[in-house]
């Protein structure tokens, strides 16, 4: 049976909004590491660029934990598409003619759409767009890592 009505937000979310339905949070909550995983080998060589890119900046402000890598996979995976079905349009043009000689929206069209559309939905999960962003309000965090602390402790 599925769940019926909106995605739970993540209890770490609603503390960072302040908690605005006032509602109590979930404190048994799983809290996995703020480590990012490694790509999967699977995924398309742009698909790993982007991977090396952005994972860093995600597993700094703690929005990519260790068990978030199919998640982060899928939505890597979608912009591979993306960019494969751009290029095909851009190489192939966007009219193509069908077997009786008629023109057609190319087919790379419906893939560069709905690849796009999966990947805005996981955009917004990883917080990777101006209005997930706009809804996020992180704790100020030193720019000072774990082991320079440790050093100056020293």
């Amino acid at each position: 049976m599925a769940i019926r009505g909106r995605k739970p937000k993540p209890t770490a979310l609603k503390v960072l909004e302040g908690n605005p339905g006032k509602r109590p949070l979930n404190d048994n909550e799983p809290k996995p590491r703020p480590i990012a995983p490694s790509p999967p080998s699977w995924l398309p060589r742009e698909a790993k660029k982007q991977w090396k890119e952005l994972a860093p900046a995600l597993e700094k402000e703690r929005l990519l934990t260790e068990v978030d890598g199919p998640a982060f996979a899928m939505l890597l995976l979608h912009w591979a598409q993306v960019a494969e079905a751009t290029k095909i349009l851009k190489k192939e043009g966007l009219i193509t003619v069908d077997e009786r000689g008629l023109p057609r929206k190319h087919p790379a069209h419906q893939i560069l759409r709905d690849h796009s559309e999966a990947f805005r939905q996981y955009m917004a999960e990883f917080g990777l767009s101006p209005s997930a962003r706009s809804r996020l309000n992180l704790p100020v965090q030193d720019e000072e890592d774990e082991f320079e602390a440790f050093l100056r402790a020293k």
